[in-house]
């Protein structure tokens, strides 16, 4: 059975009540759903989770605590708050860039960056302060449009004679055949 001890820490952010959250130990699946709920009761608490993650002391991270992860961050997202996450270890952040939650949630060296950062967006969410990339305008040259094929090899054409019978006339091109038929 694996030990992960959890510590919230109030603070404020601006104006704002704040949590920090410092995770020691590994998170996984002997442990995750009971911590979990604790994480959750903070959120349900707070008018507007502002919560800073401290992975600093954080070994170990399965895939089922990224998953809460990322229901943290809508759960607070949702009531108009913010998390950060601060100071993984080298394996915990390469797990969470492969998983994209850094594209969801603002990772830091340190708490005071996170804070200086939070202040500015204490009431809204990491999603609605990125910049959002303006289309580019590119001029494209116009390409050749392809001519059509030119059929030289081998024709058939139907026709229908008098009798309304159709009949098939097989040409093909041949500099020695004179009759134009084979």
């Amino acid at each position: 059975m694996s030990d992960v001890q959890i510590s919230f820490n109030d603070m404020t952010i601006g104006n704002k009540p704040a949590k920090m959250i410092l995770f020691v130990g590994q998170l996984d699946e002997t442990n995750v759903d009971h911590e979990a709920k604790k994480i959750y009761q903070v959120i349900t608490e707070m008018a507007e989770p502002l919560l800073m993650l401290d992975f600093s002391a954080l070994e170990y991270m399965n895939s089922k605590s990224i998953g809460y992860l990322t229901d943290w961050f809508t759960q607070a997202s949702a009531k108009n708050g913010s998390i950060a996450i601060i100071a993984p270890k080298p394996n915990i952040l390469d797990i969470l860039k492969v998983v994209g939650i850094t594209q969801i949630i603002q990772i830091y060296n340190t708490a005071e960056e996170a804070r200086v950062s939070m202040v500015g967006t204490e009431t809204t969410t990491p999603t609605q302060t990125a910049s959002i990339p303006e289309p580019t305008t590119q001029q494209t040259t116009p390409t050749a449009i392809p001519t059509p094929l030119q059929q030289t090899a081998n024709t058939e054409s139907i026709e229908v004679g008098n009798d309304g019978l159709q009949t098939n006339n097989n040409t093909q091109d041949n500099p020695n055949d004179t009759t134009g038929q084979y």
